[in-house]
């Protein structure tokens, strides 16, 4: 700041055009880094500066539905990349004609699962379905959920007696990301009826080992799940979770609208939201997050 006020009183002496851009430069170098420390004072829970383990899944509906993960996955891998993330897939089963039936992708970077939390949800599509011959206009769902990669310094009980351990050999086209040989494992916590798998390692055991890590992160997040659903009975409030209660909508025809229908910021630019942009979502929803904490806190008892 004071390279700032020194700038502003050289001006003031001789004006320069030079000088006034650089310091145009500054004010918006020092405004960027005032949101980023805004949002990361946002971050504050346990694990939020952990790496991100995000999964998306289609609803109903074929190829389209499958279509939509597949843009999803892109949307949060260009995420990724803007902010220098690591992108891993652990597992990836790709669609019969197009799309994806499933994907599992590890997210590395300072912060990943702070950011990404506020993703987990369905997402909803309507557009004019490049599947139909027709041209008609075709809703879609896709459901995304994020969990932290669960390190040793957070205490997971996983019993062998409750697991069930498949291996199989990948099928599909999935490019370089498929393992073809038998080394693929699948993992059933009978308990819960998670089901998780992994098919991208080098051996049969870097994908059991990789595939417990990705069971002890959706436990983790089984059990938050758990408590915040406590804690809103224990104050009267219910909300409904299901397959139809979009936490965003992307809307491609008859016109273009990304709205979340959690904190109402919406955009009209969807290809760049498609494309990756979606910070403004995610600093909205930490916002908003933080608005319902302090209400619950503040709740008489």
């Amino acid at each position: 700041m004071n390279t700032i006020r020194e700038f502003l009183e050289l001006i003031e002496e001789s004006p320069d055009e030079e000088m006034e851009r650089e310091i145009e430069k500054l004010l918006n170098e020092c405004e960027e880094e005032t949101e980023k420390m805004k949002i990361k004072l946002l971050l504050n829970d346990t694990v939020d500066a952990k790496n991100a383990i995000l999964s998306i899944s289609p609803g109903a509906g074929g190829t389209e539905a499958q279509d939509w993960a597949q843009m999803l996955m892109r949307m949060y891998m260009r995420w990724a990349e803007r902010h220098g993330y690591e992108v891993k897939i652990l597992d990836l089963q790709p669609g019969e004609e197009a799309g994806i039936k499933s994907v599992t992708m590890l997210i590395s970077g300072e912060y990943a699962y702070g950011y990404l939390k506020g993703e987990a949800g369905v997402h909803r599509l309507v557009r004019i379905s490049p599947f139909d011959a027709n041209k008609r206009r075709h809703t879609s769902f896709a459901a995304v959920s994020v969990a932290p990669e669960i390190e040793d310094d957070i205490e997971i009980e996983i019993k062998e007696s409750d697991l069930r351990i498949d291996t199989f050999r990948a099928s599909g086209a999935g490019g370089q990301h498929v393992n073809r040989t038998d080394s693929a494992v699948r993992i059933v916590h009978i308990p819960t009826g998670i089901v998780v798998q992994c098919q991208n390692e080098r051996s049969q055991h870097q994908n059991k080992m990789t595939a417990l890590k990705i069971l002890k992160a959706k436990l983790y997040e089984l059990e938050m799940k758990k408590r915040e659903e406590k804690l809103q009975e224990l104050q009267g409030e219910k909300k409904e979770i299901a397959w139809g209660n979009q936490i965003r909508s992307y809307i491609l025809q008859p016109y273009q609208l990304v709205k979340d229908h959690r904190t109402n910021v919406e955009t009209g630019n969807v290809p760049a939201v498609l494309d990756g942009e979606i910070d403004q979502f995610i600093k909205a929803y930490l916002t908003f997050r933080r608005g319902e904490k302090n209400d619950k806190t503040n709740t008489p008892n």
